[in-house]
């Protein structure tokens, strides 16, 4: 079913889920300080500014990721941007271990295919050595047994050097996982004069997938990759393919960055932590991921900037979460047991606006039965309760989304701090109860370009079928569903003025319960000037 902006929203902020996509973006006014007011100076189209400054980045710069040109120019953005709605921003430098992955399997010819790095092969991890380089060649099968129902480890492929015999100098050698080690394998076609080496998987159950091969390769000097038995199968039954072999890659220590700001007014002993990570992957702009929900959060602060909560606001832009949550577990780390205790509650906002969305919250009362005992902070129940309120208020659909700690809420649950987000689907995919409540389309991923290159607003990569198909019942700019990301940026915005005035049904903190909320007479007003912007 469509699913467009709905007039018989039961709450003061369907005037912004209507009007944003008109209202021009506004900075700061000391008087965003109600839920009403704020949704509404929290426009879709601030956001989506926001959004194309970090595509115009990523488009610079070849991408966002960590450790590389285009995350320091979006570290460098939000600082801007939070400067001049008057904050004093700090950016925390952390380093990590930065990887960059080159490496290349491509038949030639005939039939040329160029096979996925990550999901159909993997260059090798020796522990002597990775050696580096580049060869093109006649693929030539050594000892192959293309036969799944033979036990497991009963190929010898490539074992012994008589396997050899009448191999051609500068030959790919193609060999399969079984009785002896991955070195003695490749070291063998490298004393027969092979120029590069591709072992595949041997093909029984459990045996079929990606391998690291390991072990003492001392005094390889070819490059070597291990295939899955799907893309091995496919290079053996190509006769007389001519293939590539690449092995390149960096791996070094780099300099990341985590943005945070926080509000002058406030009780810093009881502070109200929202965040979301600023960097993306390598090779693309990472919109969705994470794009949107910096670039609301980025709004949703820049509209708070002159609001006085009772509680202290810390905005945070993580970065290096795609390496591993390695932003805010630096961040916690550094912090006393003091600072930690200081934190009330965390708010994570990470993939907000997924093309094939559903809305998803955190699971902080453990109701679907995820979470292991004891996981789960007192406090983020209560969490979950206002994010479930608003979607409810505003005649939303919702439901639950695990909670895992698999995002930059990970390292604050594992401290104690209570936590909750939002999260509207990754590769996951929609089924056709969920395109009931929300229209799309059922058996696509909810984000059909998580982790790819086509994350971006230009729609480049996309399939073009499933995106057209989205269009009927969405906006969309390219990756991200603007339908979704108005609704969650309103989310946003309410979750954090409503603990920066009460964390006390979380932590039972002494608050100011009901300010900053919908007054009586607010919904008149909102929807008179919903119907006036609808209008225009």
């Amino acid at each position: 079913m469509p699913r467009r902006f709905h007039v018989a929203v039961t709450a003061a902020a369907t005037a912004a889920l209507l009007g944003a996509m008109t209202s021009p973006p506004a900075y700061a006014d000391p008087n965003n300080n109600t839920v009403r007011k704020l949704t509404e100076a929290v426009t879709v189209d601030g956001v989506v500014d926001h959004l194309e400054a970090l595509q115009e980045i990523a488009d610079a710069n070849g991408d966002r990721a960590s450790g590389r040109p285009g995350d320091r120019a979006s570290v460098d953005y939000v600082v801007e941007q939070l400067e001049a709605a008057g904050y004093a921003p700090t950016v925390q430098e952390f380093d990590f271990p930065y990887f960059e992955e080159n490496s290349e399997l491509i038949r030639v010819s005939p039939n040329p295919r160029t096979f996925v790095n990550g999901t159909d092969f993997l260059r090798n991890a020796f522990d002597s050595g990775s050696p580096e380089g580049t060869a093109s060649g006649a693929l030539v099968p050594v000892g192959l047994v293309i036969n799944p129902s033979l036990p497991p480890n009963s190929n010898t492929s490539g074992c012994e050097a008589a396997d050899f015999a009448g191999f051609p100098a500068g030959g790919v050698a193609l060999m399969q996982r079984g009785s002896c080690g991955f070195a003695v394998k490749a070291l063998n076609a490298q004393a027969a004069g092979a120029a590069a080496v591709v072992i595949m998987n041997e093909g029984q159950p459990g045996r079929t997938g990606l391998l690291n091969m390991i072990g003492d390769a001392t005094g390889l000097t070819i490059p070597a990759v291990f295939a899955t038995f799907a893309a091995g199968a496919d290079l053996a039954s190509t006769p007389g393919a001519t293939v590539t072999v690449t092995v390149d890659y960096t791996a070094e220590t780099r300099t990341a960055y985590n943005v945070l700001a926080e509000t002058e007014a406030g009780d810093d002993a009881n502070t109200v932590m929202a965040g979301a990570h600023l960097d993306g992957i390598q090779d693309g702009a990472g919109m969705n991921d994470n794009g949107a929900g910096a670039a609301a959060l980025l709004e949703t602060a820049i509209q708070m900037a002159k609001v006085k909560p009772t509680n202290t606001v810390r905005f945070a832009w993580w970065g290096a979460e795609e390496d591993g949550l390695l932003g805010s577990e630096y961040y916690v780390s550094q912090l006393s047991e003091e600072q930690a205790d200081d934190i009330a509650l965390y708010l994570n906002f990470d993939m907000i606006a997924s093309a094939n969305y559903m809305f998803g919250v955190y699971d902080g009362d453990n109701s679907g039965g995820t979470a292991a005992p004891g996981f789960i902070p007192e406090g983020s129940a209560e969490i979950e309760d206002v994010f479930e309120k608003y979607y409810a208020d505003r005649g939303e659909p919702f439901q639950d989304t695990e909670f895992s700690g698999r995002s930059d809420y990970g390292p604050f649950i594992a401290v104690g701090i209570p936590a909750g987000g939002l999260f509207t689907g990754a590769e996951a995919t929609k089924t056709a109860a969920e395109a009931e409540l929300y229209g799309g389309v059922a058996g696509a991923a909810y984000d059909p370009c998580y982790h790819a290159p086509c994350d971006n607003l230009t729609g480049e990569g996309q399939d073009v079928a499933l995106y057209d198909q989205l269009r009927e019942d969405y906006t969309l700019i390219g990756n991200v569903n603007v339908d979704a990301l108005d609704v969650n940026s309103d989310a946003i915005a309410t979750s954090v003025l409503t603990f920066a005035y009460d964390t006390s049904t979380v932590n039972g903190a002494p608050g100011h319960p009901g300010r900053g909320q919908v007054k009586p007479g607010d919904f008149e007003r909102s929807l008179a000037t919903m119907t006036d912007r609808h209008a225009r």
